[in-house]
Order: C-alpha cells, then sequence, then structure tokens
C-alpha cells in the first residue's frame, strides 16, 4: 500500500471511571517528528506510546493530542499509624505517672493528635490505565493509517497518469531527433550549393559535419535513462510501502536528464516538449513529497 504522509485519526473511549481522547494528524516532513501532548499523569507512558506509535508511522511531522476526564471523586484513604499512636499512649502514661494524674486518653482523644489518622490518595492502577491508553491509541492510529492509504491511492493514480504522460514526450523527442538531423544536412547541402555556386560538393566533408552535429545534439542515452526511471518510478508506485524517499531520489535524476535534453535541443519541437517534460517532472516531484 501506498501511504499519504497527511493524515488524520480519532478515538474516544470512555468508562465509568473516566473518558481518554486521542487525536492524531501529520503533514509533510523529511523524517518522523512526533509530537505528545497529554496530562502530566501519562509523562509515564510517553516511551511506550512513542514505541507504538512507530508501529504505524515512518515519515511526517506527527501530532499526537490526549485529553483525559475523570469521572470519579477523588480516590482517597485513611491510614493509621499504630506505632505513632502507641508511642503517644507511652508517653501519656509516662506523664501520668510522673505526675500523679489519670490518664485519661480516650480513643477519640488519640485519634485527634497528629498523623495517628491521616488521608492519603490511592495510587492510579498504571497497568489498567496503560491498557485503556494504549486501546486509544492504537485505534486512533489505525484510523490514521486508513486515511493516509485512501489519500495514497489517489497519489499513486495522479502519478501514473502524469508519469505516462512523461512516456509520451520522451517517446516524441526519440522521434523527431532522425527527422532534425536530416534536416540539418538538407539545409547544410543547400547552403554549400549556394556558396559554391556550381562547384562539386564534398560529400565526405558534409557527412563529416552532420556527424558532428548529429553527435552535438544526440539525446539516446538520456531519453534511454528517463524511460528506465519512468518504470521504475512506476514500479514502486505499484508495490507500495515506505518509498518516498527513493521515489524523490529518481525525480532528481529525472530532473537531470530533462536539464541536459533541453541543453541540447537546437529544435524548437524538442525544446517545447522538453520543457513540457520538466514541467511534468515537477509537479511529480511535488506530488512525491507527499509520500511516506
Amino acid at each position: 500500500m501506498l501511504k499519504s504522509m497527511t493524515g488524520f485519526g480519532r478515538c474516544e473511549i470512555t468508562t465509568e471511571e473516566y473518558k481518554i481522547s486521542v487525536e492524531m494528524k501529520a503533514v509533510n516532513h523529511r523524517y518522523l517528528d512526533l509530537s505528545i501532548k497529554m496530562p502530566k499523569k501519562f509523562n509515564y507512558f510517553e516511551a511506550s506510546i512513542r514505541s507504538l506509535l512507530k508501529q504505524y508511522i515512518q515519515r511526517g511531522k506527527v501530532d499526537l493530542f490526549i485529553a483525559y476526564e475523570d469521572y470519579t471523586e477523588e480516590k482517597m484513604s485513611l491510614k493509621y499509624n499504630a506505632s505513632l499512636a502507641a508511642e503517644y499512649m507511652a508517653y501519656f502514661e509516662k506523664m501520668a505517672e510522673q505526675f500523679h494524674i489519670d490518664n485519661d486518653i480516650r480513643v477519640s482523644d488519640l485519634a485527634r493528635y497528629p498523623d495517628v489518622l491521616m488521608m492519603e490518595q490511592v495510587p492510579e492502577d498504571e497497568e489498567h490505565m496503560w491498557t485503556i491508553l494504549k486501546e486509544a491509541v492504537t485505534e486512533a492510529a489505525s484510523r490514521f493509517v486508513e486515511t493516509r492509504v485512501k489519500e495514497g491511492e489517489n497519489l499513486k493514480a495522479d502519478l501514473l497518469a502524469k508519469l505516462d504522460n512523461m512516456a509520451v514526450l520522451v517517446r516524441e523527442i526519440e522521434e523527431r531527433s532522425p527527422a532534425i538531423v536530416a534536416e540539418y544536412r538538407q539545409k547544410l547541402e543547400e547552403k554549400v550549393k549556394e556558396l559554391l555556386s556550381g562547384t562539386a560538393i564534398d560529400d565526405g566533408r558534409i557527412a563529416a559535419e552532420v556527424t558532428i552535429f548529429a553527435d552535438k545534439i544526440c539525446t539516446d542515452e538520456e531519453t534511454v535513462r528517463l524511460k528506465s526511471h519512468i518504470e521504475a518510478t512506476k514500479t514502486e508506485l505499484l508495490s507500495g510501502g515506505s518509498v518516498g524517499r527513493k521515489l524523490d531520489f529518481i525525480a532528481q535524476e529525472m530532473n537531470r536528464e530533462a536539464n541536459t535534453i533541453l541543453s541540447k535541443a537546437n529544435d524548437l519541437e524538442v525544446s517545447d516538449k522538453a520543457i513540457a517534460l520538466k514541467t511534468e517532472i515537477e509537479k511529480v516531484r511535488e506530488q512525491i513529497q507527499n509520500i511516506e
């Protein structure tokens, strides 16, 4: 499957205790640039979230947003410090003995002393919390990939059509090249006849001049390489996967060959087709930037 680098995914999971919402979106980037915004209580899971997302994404600037709502009252528990209470009682008895007074401390009195009874927050069940969070992130990532694949298929269809058009232009340049040489020979012979005014023409010299000209404007190597690059690009598009970087490199090579053809062009028709070819290659390069 061919994937675009732009995409969007969302998932929301609600339980009796809380609601977790996950949203992710992405735009083009040369590498994987992952930004996560989430509540502080989820910071512990950041490494696990990054590792999970790398299973779904290879390239792109990805923004992940996690929202959390707690439907429960703050979870608190009462803690009894038995050792401290015993220490209090030991001192009370010592005081009663020392000052010859009754030890009239009751349980309700003892409970009021500092730190005998304490309220403390019950820690979150991290394993349970990660199970829910992982489910939400996984579902959002799956939907995110679906949008990327759908957009990738549209990109593939558009690129294949552009590549077919490029192949037509390359073929037309190849077909035009022999005619250019023949026209040059004819013009050269006519010019020589005009200059020599009836004197015999040296066919060998004419042939040599035509050969030099043909060599200067020859674009056989460039068109052969261009056709090879076009076919290679089609193959990569049809095979799918993370091929964006490779296609970008091939597009650069195609642009180089088109520039060479344009520099060698000594014919208006070939120049026009070379310019049209460069335009198509640039459009292909722009589209390739959107491929993962």
